[in-house]
């Protein structure tokens, strides 16, 4: 089972959106990815504003920024 994760972003970002389409299959395989707009508060986009978009493992705290292909996600996901 993989593990939960979030991808912090926010509205109108183009890598986002380019992030998001390439997690739709592991989505698609029972991945599940919680969208979390760092706009939202304040400290996310102090941390996460200049490294968009940032996948992160809900069970250990790990992040992947971007870049990342779909061979850096299996790895990160193990």
């Amino acid at each position: 089972m993989p593990p939960e994760c979030q991808l912090f972003g926010t509205l109108g970002c183009h890598l986002c959106e380019v992030a998001e389409a390439l997690l739709m299959p592991f989505v698609e395989h029972g991945l599940l990815v919680e969208l979390i707009d760092i706009a939202d508060r304040e400290e996310w986009v102090e941390r996460y504003g200049l490294r968009i978009p940032v996948l992160r493992r809900c069970d250990t705290g790990a992040e992947l920024d971007w870049p990342f292909d779909a061979e850096r996600v299996v790895d990160f996901l193990r």
